[in-house]
């Protein structure tokens, strides 16, 4: 999955730390990047380490700079949901990560408030989120799509809902619940066709299969590139998701978004308009599917909603910040 956007990005990558183990624990990821990153750290003497979002990896990562004595920027600081076990481990990792970096990248001004809560208010810079910087540098009006499963798939005359679902908080019966609301919703909309990638976790293939596959106009495909995946979301009628940067990605190109988790570290979307928190009861999903699936003026509100995140040059802004602060130091 890695690899896709490395390649699509034409990212040089001069290390690769080689951590991916089957069915790897929390604790196995965290001190693989604490013991690989060390000499890596040592040998480079770098004097800033940038870490994005809220994945173990860049808490990992941070962590070992921090014991280097080396400054680390946080790219995409600032989101909290105030419960540290909601999304897991994301909550955590952020508020961690945050406490051992020097700059702070935060996309919307009610992330630098909640840095500004937990005081931590020097060199704290809103440059909007970089998701948004890459969103506009995928989608193409002529796009052809690379994986043969979506070349397959005839989405003339039918509305598609792009489905993910993979978060650790949600994986048993939440995430049972969740498909068997996709399923209740396909076989009420005969025009609907689901496009749901569906992630490398075992737990998460099980459950999906089990209750989706097999289904007509259920397609379950295996993850997909950037590319693919944002010109996809582009020409879908829905999203529902409970990914953390499609909440971002889709109102980009005014696609609605049902988040299927009970809370969300990006308020600024809710409060836009251009998502709504569904949670994770089945009828309830059933529900808000079936109000912009058949209420057009309500689909039409989220629709034309401003999405908050940003106008795509969000890493530029990062840049000049580095800049300045290695001119200050």
């Amino acid at each position: 999955m890695l690899k896709q956007v490395i390649d699509i990005f034409e990212t040089d990558v001069r290390y690769n730390l080689d951590i991916m183990q089957p069915r790897q624990t929390l604790t196995t990821i965290t001190t693989s990047i604490l013991e690989k990153m060390e000499p890596v750290l040592r040998r480079e003497q770098p004097n800033l380490v940038l870490v994005h979002g809220d994945t173990t990896t860049s808490f990992a990562a941070a962590l070992a700079a921090f014991y280097q004595q080396i400054s680390v920027g946080h790219v995409e600081a600032g989101l909290r949901t105030f419960d540290r076990y909601s999304p897991f481990p994301e909550e955590m990792n952020r508020n961690l990560t945050g406490r051992i970096a020097t700059l702070h990248f935060a996309p919307t001004e009610n992330n630098r408030r909640n840095l500004e809560r937990e005081h931590v208010t020097e060199h704290v810079f809103v440059t909007g989120n970089t998701v948004i910087d890459a969103f506009h540098t995928t989608v193409k009006e002529d796009y052809r799509y690379k994986d043969p499963a979506l070349q397959q798939i005839d989405l003339s005359g039918r509305r598609c809902i792009l489905m993910t679902a993979h978060r650790r908080e949600n994986l048993g019966q939440p995430l049972v619940n969740i498909c068997r609301a996709v399923k209740r919703t396909v076989e009420t909309y005969p025009d609907i066709e689901v496009v749901y990638p569906v992630h490398m976790n075992p737990a998460v293939r099980d459950t999906a299969t089990t209750i989706l596959g097999g289904m007509e106009r259920v397609h379950l495909v295996q993850p997909l590139d950037v590319e693919d995946m944002h010109n996809l979301m582009a020409k879908s009628y829905l999203v529902m998701t409970d990914s953390g940067g499609l909440q971002e990605e889709a109102p980009a190109c005014g696609v609605p978004v049902l988040v299927l988790r009970t809370e969300t570290e990006r308020p600024e979307a809710v409060q836009a308009g251009t998502v709504r928190v569904v949670g994770v009861d089945e009828a309830t999903i059933c529900r808000e599917a079936d109000i912009l699936l058949t209420d057009q003026a309500a689909y039409d509100e989220m629709a034309r909603a401003v999405n908050p995140y940003g106008d795509g040059h969000a890493s530029e802004r990062i840049v000049e910040h580095i800049l300045e602060w290695f001119r200050e130091s």
